[in-house]
């Protein structure tokens, strides 16, 4: 089951919940929502990014506003978010963005938006962490290993990435940088055949998504040495974060965040963030994620604001000190 399939399971069982509080028309003033709400998705519909912005919709709705999902496919999502940059700031145009929302901005030499400029964070909807898996074969069972093998045979260990701008080849560049090793990246075209080169034994590891590659680890055929995120990830508790190996800073999750455009006043965003604060918090909605690997963050706008400060800094960094361009 793929991280998308897991968050359809999710969003269908979720659908049919009595919605407790339906406040959001009522505690806003009267000309706010007065016109439907649209969530922006840069994606076609049927992906994660696409699943999430109909969560959202929907809470929107059972909050007693009026809210659709908006498709806007194409150029790795510039298309979506230069969209929802130029929409007007009302709160009526509402963007769901991943990882590649922030890492675009530092691969393409022209670009349609800036993160900063444009856009104003509303709520950090929550993340699925990544995790390092190897074929069985492959000696090291532990990030201290790991790291030790690339020392002493530079750049013989192999890493498959599904391209260079996918957050598992993000996260195995800054693997490389914080730990000062140099490790051979192995391209594949899509997430899906560089997973099947390291279930092969062709590859010897990868960094990928949890509930993508966790089956093929409860299965025996990939071993896995340590998730991605800051915290242990409650659907494989068993295994270490990166941080716990060492590498004190090493946070990188597949995240889903609420963006609006820049001068939105701050009373809407304020009130959109409850609202979608108070629904992910419901123990059945924060149960149903956390079967699924996807951990709920609940987070003001400020704090939220600084964490995508952290994630530009670090990103920018990662991908010029790789070298890194967009396919």
């Amino acid at each position: 089951m793929t991280s998308n399939d897991c968050l359809l399971t999710v969003a269908s069982a979720l659908g049919s919940l009595v919605p407790v509080h339906q406040c959001l028309a009522q505690t806003t003033p009267q000309k706010y929502p007065s016109q439907t709400i649209n969530v922006v998705a840069a994606t076609s519909a049927g992906g994660g990014v696409d699943l999430m912005a109909r969560v959202v919709a929907q809470k929107l709705n059972d909050a007693g506003a009026r809210a659709v999902v908006v498709n806007k496919p194409g150029g790795s999502g510039l298309i979506g978010f230069e969209f929802a940059a130029k929409a007007p700031p009302d709160g009526y145009t509402l963007l769901l963005a991943s990882g590649g929302f922030v890492t675009n901005q530092f691969m393409y030499d022209k670009m349609p938006y800036d993160v900063d400029r444009d856009f104003v964070p509303v709520v950090f909807v929550g993340y699925i962490p990544l995790i390092l898996v190897a074929h069985p074969s492959f000696p090291p069972n532990t990030v201290r290993e790991l790291i030790a093998l690339a020392k002493a045979k530079p750049g013989q260990v192999q890493f498959a990435n599904g391209s260079s701008g996918s957050g598992g080849a993000l996260s195995g560049e800054l693997l490389k940088q914080l730990a000062r090793i140099d490790i051979a990246f192995i391209p594949y075209k899509g997430n899906a055949p560089a997973l099947n080169a390291v279930v092969g034994g062709h590859v010897s590891a990868m960094i990928d998504t949890l509930t993508t590659s966790l089956p093929f680890v409860q299965a025996g055929r990939l071993k896995a040495l340590a998730v991605t995120s800051a915290k242990r990830s409650s659907l494989a508790p068993a295994y270490p974060t990166m941080i716990e190996a060492g590498l004190s800073t090493f946070d990188v999750t597949a995240w889903y965040m609420l963006f609006a455009p820049k001068k939105t006043p701050r009373d809407i965003v304020l009130k959109v963030n409850a609202e979608i604060n108070r629904a992910m918090a419901l123990p059945e909605m924060r149960d149903a994620y956390a079967r699924q690997g996807f951990d709920i963050r609940l987070s003001t706008p400020e704090a939220f604001a600084e964490y995508v400060k952290a994630e530009l800094s670090k990103w920018s960094r990662v991908v010029k000190e790789a070298g890194i361009h967009a396919d």
